[in-house]
C-alpha cells in the first residue's frame, strides 16, 4: 500500500507541478476544443494519453528503448506546439469540435510524453524488485491528475463561453495562441541539434 500511495503522489506532483508546466499546457491545447457537455469525449482524451505514455514509459523503464533526454524534451514541446497550431487551423472549420484529431494527438503524442515521464520513474524505482506495479500505480496517478486538469479546463471554458459569452471559436484561438506564445521560445532554447 505504501508503494501505491508513493507512486500515486509522485504522478500527481509531476503533472500538477508549476515548474514542469508542459503537461498542463499540453492538456490545455488538447481539451480547449471541448465544451463542458463534451466531458465524456474529454475523458477519452485523457485515457488515450495515459495509454500512449504508459506504453513508452514501460518500454523505457525496462530499457527496451533509449532516447536522449534532450531530444525527448524538445519533442514534448513540439507536440504541444503542433496541437495548439492544429487548433488554430481547425477552429475555423464548421464542426471543428467534432474532430477526432486531438484524440489521435493524445494517443500518439502520449508515446513521446511517456519517454519524458520515464526519467523520473527510473530514478524512483531503480532498486525495486518489480517495476510493473510502480509503472501501473504511476500511470493511474497521472490519469487522475489529468482528470483534475481537464476538469478545470472544462469549467474555465464553461465560465468563459456560457457565463461571459465568449464565442467558442475565440476561446480556442485565445488559449491556443497563448500556449504557442509560451512554447515557441522554449522550443528554440531546447533545440537538440
Amino acid at each position: 500500500m505504501d508503494d501505491f500511495k508513493l507512486f500515486l503522489e509522485l504522478a500527481f506532483r509531476h503533472v500538477l507541478d508549476w515548474n514542469a508546466y508542459d503537461h498542463i499546457l499540453f492538456f490545455i491545447v488538447l481539451a480547449v476544443v471541448y465544451s463542458f457537455k463534451d466531458w465524456k469525449r474529454a475523458l477519452w482524451l485523457i485515457t488515450f494519453f495515459t495509454l500512449g505514455h504508459t506504453i513508452t514509459l514501460a518500454l523505457s523503464v525496462y530499457e527496451i528503448i533509449r532516447i536522449k533526454t534532450e531530444l525527448v524534451e524538445f519533442l514534448i514541446l513540439a507536440t504541444i506546439f503542433i496541437t495548439a497550431f492544429a487548433n488554430l487551423i481547425t477552429v475555423k472549420k464548421k464542426n471543428f469540435h467534432q474532430s477526432n484529431i486531438n484524440q489521435f494527438f493524445a494517443l500518439f503524442f502520449g508515446l513521446i510524453h511517456g519517454l519524458g515521464l520515464s526519467t523520473l520513474l527510473k530514478i524512483t524505482i531503480e532498486d525495486s524488485e518489480t517495476k510493473l506495479l510502480p509503472i501501473l500505480y504511476f500511470a493511474l496517478g497521472v490519469e487522475l491528475a489529468q482528470i483534475v486538469v481537464v476538469a478545470l479546463i472544462l469549467v474555465g471554458g464553461f465560465i468563459a463561453q456560457d457565463v461571459l459569452k465568449v464565442k467558442r471559436r475565440d476561446w480556442v484561438l485565445i488559449l491556443s495562441s497563448i500556449v504557442i506564445g509560451i512554447i515557441l521560445p522554449m522550443l528554440f532554447e531546447r533545440k537538440f541539434w
